[in-house]
């Protein structure tokens, strides 16, 4: 349908007098006509996410409840009809939407259970498991800055939804017609239906349970002074509350960022990857003289940390957050062999060496939880779930044990605390130590990922150009590197960069290219499933750290130069 033509459909059909509003606005605006009504917001394994606004390509009731209809329409025809439950963040409409959702699912006669409050995104992955659901809906839009918001849908393992399920629910979304064919009760109706309802208090004290059931050493965490910031989101229930059972008697909280809050005002853009996300706790950690700051993000699935050293505080990357973890648990465990560690493909490699030396076998798998998850689920399938050991993504998602099948924060910030506490009581060392050992005996891995951010549809069709670029022309796109071969996932090829040589591999099927630049170096690209960026992944390796780090710095600018060329063009 034509751009003009739905902004008419809209601008006559829309009842919500903020989103009628900001289309009377817009209504000679043709540029913004376009962005919000070029395409309907996409969903996939990763559900929907995208601004909030008025539009087709915006989060808002409308898009909201075609989703919820979609969804139902799919339950209905293939479930067993066990239901779906529903949590949601801290974000700007965030329960809005997930009250709009659950009407529209009970109205097609789906059970809902709800939460009354924001809740981690663990935590739902927790209760489609512990309810029996089919599905689960979270309302959330993760570490993105406040303006947006977004829906993840869940299947009934409690992981994001598989490929294959979700490219059918996306069929069965397009099929609605997003005015006249939604079926809507009031919320009310539903909960007095009992078609809707509440979950129980008691399945929360299960999952912090199951949380504390995952320590390492259950001696107390103790001598260990931790500052703790949720940025404005869910984490500032459950993770204060965890690591209080677990003995911690001194954590200070950083107060204008501990309760909800959909603006993000002291931090716009809410991501424990960024350090400026950390700015408020490293002000309180340095007045207290803290040990650690933790950080998880608005749905808390990511855990960002930053670490006393010296007399400052040094960021760890979310790889060195996963080595120091996997390091701590296998290290501490008495069996290991036959264990396995599932990691993304642009997860540092540091971890491999360390597996090898405890028998660890390491699966790798396409960037994405659920992918994690999906390996998780083999294992369930087969009664061997007991062999998981650790899961993990160089983006700061963290998972022990095999209840919850999306990264979890809440856990992850349990564990760094004891790790943080054992190191320190037992050897007197910080985790700045601890990685600095583990460096001098495995090798210098060093990672770093550049992120290129281009908005709208012609950011679109920048990245496709980017993508196309090095597809076709790999070997001579970086200055200066010796670009070796190239692995396209999109048709599981690997390219010689010497003799052209086109070899088939066994790959997952993915939008991403691996180029190995020299012996054992890689540059590691992908289009964001849920951003408009690409990201390309730096991973050099060497036995030497400044021989690693001008490597590292000759691909990272040998990459900035490229993309710049292709963004001017």
């Amino acid at each position: 349908m034509a751009v003009e033509k739905k902004y008419e459909l809209w601008i006559q059909n829309v009842k919500d007098v903020e989103l009628k509003n900001e289309l009377v606005e817009i209504q000679k605006n043709e540029s913004e006509k376009y962005e919000r009504f070029y395409k309907d917001l996409e969903f996939g394994t990763a559900g929907m996410r995208g601004i909030m606004g008025a539009g087709s390509n915006r989060m808002n009731v409308y898009t909201v409840r075609r989703a919820a209809q979609g969804l139902a329409n799919y339950l209905l025809k293939f479930s067993k009809k066990h239901g779906v439950v529903i949590s949601f963040d801290s974000r700007n409409n965030s329960k809005t939407f997930a009250e709009d959702a659950a009407r529209v699912l009970a109205a097609n006669g789906v059970k809902v259970y709800i939460t009354k409050s924001l809740k981690p995104t663990p935590v739902l992955s927790f209760l489609v498991r512990k309810l029996g659901t089919d599905a689960g809906i979270m309302i959330t839009a993760s570490h993105n800055p406040s303006e947006y918001n977004g829906l993840k849908c869940y299947g009934s393992d409690g992981a994001q939804m598989e490929e294959i399920t979700a490219k059918d629910v996306y069929d069965s979304i397009e099929d609605v017609d997003i005015f006249s064919g939604i079926n809507i009760i009031s919320f009310e109706d539903g909960l007095s239906s009992n078609t809707i309802e509440y979950v129980d208090d008691a399945f929360y004290e299960n999952y912090i349970n199951m949380v504390i059931g995952q320590r390492i050493n259950t001696r107390e965490i103790s001598n260990l002074k931790v500052v703790y910031t949720p940025l404005n989101g869910t984490g500032f229930e459950f993770v204060p509350e965890v690591l209080n059972r677990c003995g911690m008697g001194d954590l200070a909280s950083v107060e204008k960022q501990f309760y909800p809050d959909g603006n993000f005002s002291t931090c716009p853009s809410p991501n424990p990857e960024n350090k400026s996300a950390f700015s408020l706790g490293m002000y309180l950690a340095t007045k207290i003289s803290a040990d650690l700051i933790i950080a998880t993000d608005p749905d808390a699935d990511r855990l960002g940390v930053c670490v006393k050293n010296g007399s400052e505080y040094t960021m760890l990357t979310g790889n060195e957050i996963g080595i120091i973890l996997f390091y701590y648990i296998i290290s501490n465990l008495k069996k290991t062999k036959n264990s396995i560690l599932i990691k993304s493909i642009v997860t540092t490699r540091m971890v491999d060496a360390i597996a090898k030396d405890y028998g660890v076998e390491v699966k790798e798998v396409l960037t994405g939880f659920k992918n994690i998850a999906s390996e998780i689920l083999k294992l369930e399938k087969s009664n061997q779930q007991e062999r998981f050991i650790f899961g993990f993504e160089e983006s700061n998602g963290y998972l022990r044990g095999t209840e919850v099948r999306d990264k979890d924060a809440v856990l992850a910030s349990m564990l760094m605390c004891e790790a943080a506490s054992y190191y320190k009581n037992s050897e007197n060392k910080t985790l700045i130590d601890v990685l600095s050992d583990l460096k001098n005996k495995y090798g210098f891995f060093c990672e770093k990922t550049l992120s290129y951010e281009f908005k709208g549809s012609k950011g679109i069709e920048k990245i496709n150009k980017i993508m196309e670029t090095l597809r076709n022309n790999f070997s001579s796109s970086f200055e200066n590197l010796e670009a070796t071969s190239m692995e396209d996932y999109s048709n599981s090829t690997l390219i010689d960069g010497r003799s052209n040589k086109v070899i088939t591999k066994n790959l997952p099927k993915s939008n991403v290219i691996k180029i190995q630049i020299g012996t054992d170096n890689y540059i590691i690209v992908r289009p964001s499933g849920t951003e408009p960026k690409i990201k390309f992944y730096i991973m050099v390796s060497d036995t030497k750290k400044i021989e690693a780090l001008e490597t590292l710095n000759k691909i990272e600018q040998a990459v900035q130069k490229f993309t710049e060329q292709k963004t001017n063009q």
